[in-house]
Formats: structure tokens, sequence, C-alpha cells
């Protein structure tokens, strides 16, 4: 019985998933998932390559990932990049670092292997729901649609939208210009704010008409959600105290709730993000950016699907997600 590790490097974050599976018609045994968050896209969109600080972070985690793995006595790995990578002018550093330090080369997929990927992640834990199922994986730099039934992908698109280039290329240069860098101004006093997210949100439905076209998204009877924005919303939505991922895994809210949870977090100051128990560090300043993204797509898909007569009436998130797709790559 083989035993796998899967890396999956993206723009804010880096995870490790360790799992078997006795046959292949179950789901995998999850022995160890870990998480760090290293900001390997950190100023990227502005300068076209790793900054030396993040390639340090990300470094600094692989060698934890390492002592895990070297643990288990895992039979393969596979370290899988995304959207960073693909833009990054000095990925070779990138590649040769995680080298010496893992013993294998990071693989740079392309977005359409990576909604592929999560789409088989998300779904291997769901069954018998509305199809075609749209599944949405919002990451820090890119953010994936992935129309699928039966198991199957029909479609694919990969954005360049996500939780860190929104709020650099948008919402860092406001907060900068107000000069207080303490993550305790309030979004709706800041001055400049208003207009950063009307080009923000501008920016954003016009990816969503990119995957609307390419999609069909008034096709879809199911919206499945997964990575840590849209996790970290469905906290929120939940009222959970702390991170509680059985909660969180396949829990169903609706539109409306799922949207006043987004709402929330891009009006919080980044102190009140942070404060909360389920908000991991690294991310509170991020998240409003995320959420923003989040909340188009909902709005968008919602109205879709009400023009075709019917609407969402909940929202699934999944804690199985590019990471669980990434395993079970590398099982029979």
């Amino acid at each position: 019985m083989a035993l796998v590790a899967g890396i999956d490097c993206g723009t804010n974050s880096i995870r490790l998933i360790i799992a078997r599976r006795e046959n292949p018609s179950e789901p995998l045994t999850v022995l160890s998932r870990e998480m760090r968050i290293v900001r390997l896209g950190e100023g990227i969109d502005k300068t076209g390559q790793f900054a030396p600080a993040a390639l340090e972070r990300t470094f600094t985690a692989t060698e934890e990932y390492a002592q895990i793995i070297a643990k288990y006595g895992v039979d393969k790995i596979r370290f899988v990049a995304t959207s960073a990578s693909r833009d990054a002018k000095n990925r070779e550093e990138f590649f040769t670092g995680i080298k010496e330090r893992l013993g294998v080369i990071p693989e740079v997929v392309s977005g359409d292997e990576e909604a592929t990927l999560s789409f088989s992640g998300a779904t291997s834990s769901f069954k018998d729901e509305d199809e075609p199922v749209l599944l949405v994986d919002i990451g820090g730099g890119s953010t994936e649609f992935v129309l699928g039934q039966r198991g199957q992908v029909i479609d694919t698109i990969s954005t360049n939208m996500g939780s860190v280039r929104i709020f650099e290329r948008y919402l860092a240069p406001v907060i900068a210009e107000a000069k207080r860098g303490d993550g305790s101004l309030d979004p709706r006093q800041t001055p400049g704010m208003a207009k950063a997210l009307i080009k923000a949100t501008s920016a954003i439905d016009e990816l969503i008409d990119e995957a609307d076209k390419k999609l069909g998204l008034d096709r879809a009877r199911t919206l499945i959600g997964v990575a840590g924005t849209v996790t970290t919303i469905t906290a929120h939505a939940l009222g959970l105290e702390e991170y509680q991922p059985e909660k969180i895994h396949g829990s169903r809210i609706t539109p409306a709730q799922m949207l006043s949870s987004c709402n929330w977090m891009m009006n919080q100051p980044v102190t009140a993000r942070a404060a909360l128990g389920y908000m991991p560090t690294g991310r509170a300043d991020v998240i409003g950016a995320g959420a923003l993204v989040w909340s188009r797509i909902i709005e968008r898909v919602n109205g879709e699907i009400e023009a075709d007569g019917s609407g969402l009436k909940e929202i699934l998130t999944s804690e199985t997600d590019i990471l669980d797709g990434i395993a079970l790559s590398l099982l029979p």
C-alpha cells in the first residue's frame, strides 16, 4: 500500500498532505495535513520575481515538511507549484532550493491542470449533488473555475485574480498612502478606498466575464468553494470560535449568509480579522480582497441561475482540494 506526500505551493501558502488509500474505490486516508503561510508571491505582481525573504520563508517551511516526510517514510512525493511560480523570472533559484531540501523538483502546473487537480480533490468527498457542479478555487494569485459532471471535468479556466494579487494591486497602495500600517484602519473610513474597491470590482467582474464566456456559469447547479479564503469565510458564516475543519467541510451555507460574511471581512480592520480564532497568521490583511472576489463570484453565479428560473439554495465548502488531488494523482 503506497504512502504518498503531496505539496501545494501557491502564492500565499505552502501545504503538505501525507496519505494512503486501501483501494481505488475508497477515499484517501490522511495521516498528516500541514499548512504554512509564507507569502511566496509577495510583490511578484510588481517585480516579476520572488523576493529573497519570500524564498527564505518558503525554504524554511519546506525543511519542516522534509522532516515530516522522512518520519513517515513515504514512497512518492509530488511538489506542485501554481500561480506565483508561473510568473516568476527567478524561479530557477526556487527550483534549486526546493530540490536541495526535498530531493524533488517542483512542477509548475498550468492553470488548467491546477483546476483539474482541484476538481479531483474537492469532489472526491461529495456524492449525489445536483449537476453540473461548479468548483471555485480562490488562491493568492489566481482563481480557478471548473465545471464538471459525474466526476469528470467538462471545462476549466484559470484567471489572474486572487487574494494577494487583488490586495497588492488595488488596496495596498491606498493603505500605504494613508500611512497607517498597524492594521487598525477601518476600510470604510480610509481615504481613497472606495475608489480602489470600484477599480478592483471592475477588474474582478471582467475576469468573471471571461469565465462565463468559456464555461457558461448558468449551467451550474451546485457551487463548491475551496481553499483558504473560502474556508475562513465559511468559519465566520458558521459562527465558529476556532478553526474546525470537520464542521467546515461539507457545510451548506445560503448565499445570503456567505455574502454577509464576505462583507464583514471586507469592512473590518485587519486587527479585528486577525483576532478571530480561526484566522491564520498571514491571511488577515489579504482576506478582504479574497472576500471581494468570492462575493462577486457568488452574486454572478446566483444571478445567472436565478435568470434560468431557480437560484442557488446553498453553497458548499470543501476542505479537500488541490492538495488531495495531488495525492490522488500519485495513487493507482
